[in-house]
């Protein structure tokens, strides 16, 4: 129990950063558009990857080089960019929050989900690389739990901000509000790309 507990606060305390994934899971929250599919990939994916960390940890740190991380944060920075393109001609756009033609794709839903996921770098040095290192020396039954609390950590993570933000798009009823929402998502993944490119520069 003792290391169920560990592995939900230590996977807790690393989730709770806000990066770009979180923003896009308040988002569709507070679009009421695929929340409950949105938060089981993120939540699926953080299973697959801690426990992968877990038991491979060895494994996989010879494989994630410097140039590998490059690689992730220039595929990052170019679905940021889009992103955020995507987004600008969206408010620019009449926008109208109850109008089926501002909702994605399922298809387009899942592809931007899986992209926030596994394009950013941070995901697996969280998950695979932090929480592989830090239980390496667990015994398997330890390992386990130390796995399954942070994964349990995930789950109420991104479920929650998904459906809290469900909550609170009740109160956001007007075009001008929605503006506003856009307005930071804007800003905040613009200054995660400047972020990202930073880290190229330093990488190259």
């Amino acid at each position: 129990m003792s290391f169920l507990l560990l592995g939900f606060f230590t996977g807790l305390s690393l989730i709770l950063a806000i990066g770009a994934q979180n923003i896009f899971v308040i988002e569709q929250g507070l679009k009421k558009q695929y929340i409950f599919l949105v938060c089981l990939i993120c939540s699926l994916s953080d299973l697959i990857l801690i426990f992968l960390g877990i038991f491979l940890f060895e494994y996989f740190k010879s494989y994630f080089t410097q140039n590998i991380e490059l690689v992730f944060n220039i595929l990052l920075l170019i679905f940021l960019v889009y992103f955020v393109i995507s987004k600008i001609r969206s408010t620019y756009n009449r926008f109208d929050i109850n109008l089926d033609k501002n909702q994605l794709s399922l298809k387009n839903t899942v592809i931007k989900t899986l992209g926030f996921t596994y394009l950013n770098p941070h995901v697996y040095s969280d998950t695979v690389f932090f929480l592989g290192n830090f239980s390496k020396n667990f015994l398997i039954s330890q390992k386990y739990y130390f796995g399954i609390g942070a994964s349990i950590a995930s789950f109420l993570f991104f479920f929650s901000i998904g459906y809290l933000a469900k909550f609170f798009s009740s109160y956001l009823n007007n075009s001008k509000d929605w503006k506003i929402i856009n307005l930071f998502i804007i800003i905040f993944m613009s200054a995660l790309a400047c972020y990202v490119l930073f880290d190229i520069i330093n990488l190259i």
